[in-house]
């Protein structure tokens, strides 16, 4: 089998389970988008658990069991939400995972909801009293309106399927308290793919159903009703906010279109470049 990427050193998987896992998802993500919006209400918890049941070698298992590696995410990932935590707030996390850095922020916060479409990696974790795991079908947030103060995802939005994202978003919106934020983490399509096609193919056919560019993710926090937009850069203790508006969006707008017309290997390439498009962060204030 041919490879678009190499296979990172730090991979412990072999190349027969690397495939096996990016089969299976593929046929998954397959029904995903081929299934219809009453369908996907029980649909994503489903194949996400199968995925999880069946692929016992999965990253989501096997970092999960590395402590060691677990506290060195939740750490990467506090760098940024350092800036936005406050002892009083409510917190909402929308897909979790193994709800490590939810835990951590209960810490630091008054409140935590933790919503996901997955139950088996909830199962065995013994929840502090300040966070309720509650288990959504993909677009809904339940949660009271108007009651979380921040609200964060890392690499949730391109797991949506399209035609549930923008109601996902205004769910997320309608739970936000005014003047509440929206963090959001996810991969640029520019760079990717980003989930486990990525050794195989050039676009996204994995559980990444729809990744996305900084102009369309800001085109769909705009459409729901954000008051404010912007996109983030932090490194440790210093964040770079870059406001979504008239006079940067045509700029990132002929970036994107000028790395699109480049071959694959060159566009993957220079996207990846830390400064430019190899991740996002964009953040909404209701």
């Amino acid at each position: 089998m041919e490879l678009k990427i190499k296979i990172p050193s730090k991979e412990s998987r072999k190349l027969e389970q690397i495939y096996e896992h990016y089969a299976l998802e593929k046929q998954l993500a397959l029904r995903l988008l081929n299934s219809k919006k009453e369908e996907r209400k029980e649909l994503y918890t489903q194949l996400y658990d199968e995925l999880y049941q069946t692929i016992t070698h999965h990253p989501r298992w096997t970092r999960k069991s590395n402590a060691e590696t677990t506290a060195w995410i939740v750490e990467r990932r506090l760098e940024l939400l350092q800036f936005f935590l406050k002892d009083d707030i409510t917190y909402l996390e929308i897909g979790p995972g193994d709800c490590s850095l939810a835990i951590a922020v209960s810490q630091k916060v008054a409140k935590v909801y933790a919503v996901d479409v997955a139950t088996e990696v909830a199962k065995h974790i013994d929840f502090p009293q300040n966070v309720e795991f509650i288990v959504s079908d993909g677009c809904s947030i339940p949660v009271p309106p108007n009651s979380v103060d921040l609200a964060y995802s890392h690499q949730l939005m391109e797991h949506l399927h399209p035609e549930d994202a923008l109601e996902q978003l205004q769910n997320i919106y309608n739970a936000l308290t005014p003047n509440g934020q929206y963090i959001c983490i996810t991969p640029n399509r520019l760079s990717g793919p980003h989930d486990i096609s990525k050794y195989f193919e050039e676009l996204a056919t994995g559980f990444h159903l729809k990744e996305y560019t900084v102009s369309e993710l800001y085109q769909l926090f705009h459409n729901v009703g954000f008051n404010k937009i912007f996109w983030i850069k932090n490194q440790k203790n210093l964040i770079v906010k870059i406001p979504l508006q008239w006079w940067s969006l045509p700029l990132i707008r002929l970036a994107e279109m000028a790395l699109q017309i480049l071959p694959f290997s060159w566009r993957n390439k220079i996207a990846n470049t830390p400064l430019l498009f190899r991740g996002m962060t964009i953040v909404g204030i209701k």
